[in-house]
């Protein structure tokens, strides 16, 4: 087979460090499809990629299916040779034993909820609890607090439509302690709403319980309280340490008299892994370092600015999480009679006609609004809304297709739950799947219409649920139904992830069916893609015997294989 370019070690003018110069028109285009870090050279078929591990691997399996001319043979040999790693002892982990909850904890606890709640005791307190989404968190949690006597009075913080769930699971769990630490069996600890950014007194409660975005207005309130507990839930919520709430629970969390800190979530990271720092430097400070240390140690800035850890560093990070603050279960590792979870990517047909046009007047508003901004602000708000509108361009294209697939479903008797992001798309899957009377969760609901919407889906009085992929992504169950449909994708795979397990969770019976709808036509494909990439970097921090390096590297591969074929013989 005939060489397709050139292979040579040189020395970047630019950067001053030792890279790969890869030439000729095939070996640029299969480089660019396979390595993320590449920059190009003098000409218009020439590439420089940096001189790294990674980088070698990939090139090495590109020569394995194309043969490149290598003009540094010495080099090429001493750094493609495979190197012989001494293998680790694997990181030990204290067992976990079967804890007994405290006697203030009504009710019983799952082997592995048991498992959970020793976990907290040792660690005591201060952890990020990370069970796959539907293991009880929430109940391991409350389980913990009423086995440590100094743990009351209790601040939690949580996304504002859950707040109500967590009224209802401190009064269903527990038990009234009084004073004098006497148990009160018929009782249960006092809790209050905070709803209102009024600055007044909050009075004496057992559980304060206020939502992430209220927090700061009154955190003068809540200083004063002698917290003694500050519980996170979705502590993905504070993965931005620049944010007014991160600052705010920083300094709740960070006051003398706090004992214990408690992070909730099945998705603690959403995009990328350096997320995980803030998270941690709430729960448990100095464990991770500076974040400055933290990013040297573990992590590259890609071209956006953004840390990405290392793919050679995330799983001993993941060791070191674990080790210490982190306790990560999946449904399949404890729930051995929950049902598997399955996901399709389903292609439908889209009105490519009404798509493009929409797509130039968003590109035509889009250079006019970035012509007339005076601030870097306004250029990029104006692009952020010029993303959404082609989101929902997208998902209207595609619409009436996405109604068929729902309706051919609904045929078999079972009950579906269709996801989607735009309140227009809401709107219109309403209008257009009303035959069968469907339940709504929508961003505005009050708790009262919302837990209604719940109910009777659950109850089976409508067998549609229409979910909004923020508003109806936490804090429900949705057990009743098997089917999930994705009538439009979000830009991160976090949520996607918690949308899947409102059904897959304890209480479902079934094999759960998760469809991705993708317009042939539209950027969704795009979008998918991104969400693969950010999925891979997730998993391997989150979880052990994910995908492999090389298996994600060759399915790259065989797409650029296939974009190779059809180049050349056109």
């Amino acid at each position: 087979m005939k060489n397709i370019g050139t292979l040579e070690y040189v020395l970047d003018k630019y950067s001053g460090t030792w890279t790969w110069k890869i030439t000729g028109d095939r070996a640029v285009f299969m480089v660019s499809k396979i390595i993320p870090k590449v920059w190009y050279g003098d000409g218009p078929n020439e590439v420089i990629v940096p001189d790294d591990e990674s980088t070698v691997k990939q090139i090495k399996m590109i020569l394995e299916r194309y043969p490149m001319e290598i003009l540094s043979k010495s080099v090429w040999q001493r750094k493609s040779s495979p190197v012989l790693i001494k293998k680790q002892k694997p990181v030990k982990i204290e067992k976990l034993s079967k804890a007994k909850p405290g006697k203030q904890f009504r009710g019983n606890l799952l082997n592995f909820q048991k498992e959970g709640l020793d976990f907290l005791l040792k660690s005591t307190g201060n952890a990020l609890l990370a069970d796959d989404m539907g293991l009880g968190k929430t109940v391991q949690t409350l389980a913990y607090i009423a086995s440590e006597k100094q743990s009351l009075p209790v601040l939690v913080v949580a996304p504002l439509v859950t707040l109500k769930n967590w009224q209802r699971e401190i009064i269903r769990f527990m038990k009234k302690r009084s004073k004098n630490g006497r148990i009160i069996e018929d009782d249960a600890p006092t809790t209050t709403l905070i709803r209102t950014g009024k600055n007044e007194p909050l009075g004496d409660f057992d559980f304060y319980i206020i939502n992430y975005e209220l927090l700061k207005k009154r955190l003068d309130d809540i200083s004063r309280l002698k917290i003694r507990t500050v519980i996170c839930d979705e502590v993905q919520h504070l993965r931005s340490k620049t944010t007014q709430k991160y600052t705010a629970i920083k300094k709740i969390a960070g006051l003398d008299i706090v004992n214990y800190r408690i992070g909730l979530s099945g998705t603690p990271i959403y995009n990328h892994g350096s997320e995980i720092w803030p998270i941690v430097d709430i729960l448990k400070p100095g464990f991770l370092g500076s974040f400055k240390e933290f990013c040297e140690y573990f992590c590259y800035m890609n071209e956006k600015g953004r840390a990405i850890v290392l793919e050679n560093k995330r799983e001993s990070l993941r060791h070191e999480l674990q080790k210490h603050i982190m306790l990560r279960r999946k449904k399949s590792d404890v729930l051995k009679e929950l049902k598997d979870k399955v996901r399709h990517k389903e292609y439908v047909d889209a009105d490519v006609d009404y798509y493009k046009n929409e797509l130039n007047k968003i590109w035509h508003k889009l250079e006019q609004e970035q012509q007339n901004a005076e601030t870097e602000f306004a250029k990029s708000a104006s692009y952020q809304r010029a993303i959404q509108s082609e989101r929902q361009a997208a998902g209207i294209a595609k619409l009436h297709h996405v109604v068929d697939f729902v309706k051919n479903t609904m045929e078999i008797e079972e009950s579906v739950v269709v996801f989607c992001h735009h309140k227009m798309i809401h709107t219109l899957l309403h209008e257009k799947l009303g035959e069968f009377n469907p339940a709504s969760i929508i961003g505005g609901q009050t708790d009262n219409v919302r837990q209604n919407n719940i109910d009777n889906f659950q109850e089976g009085k409508t067998k549609l649920m229409i979910a909004g992929l923020r508003a109806g992504n936490v804090g429900i169950n949705l057990t009743t139904a098997k089917y999930v449909i994705f009538a439009e994708l979000d830009w991160s795979p976090a949520i996607h992830r918690q949308a899947e397990d409102r059904l897959h969770r304890i209480g479902q019976k079934n094999t759960v069916f998760a469809y991705y709808l993708i317009g042939n036509g539209t950027l969704d494909d795009h979008v998918g893609d991104i969400l693969v990439d950010k999925e891979y970097e997730i998993d391997t921090i989150m979880d052990a015997g994910t995908e492999s390096f090389e298996n994600k590297e060759k399915s790259k591969l065989i797409l650029a294989q296939i974009h190779d074929k059809i180049r050349t013989k056109n």
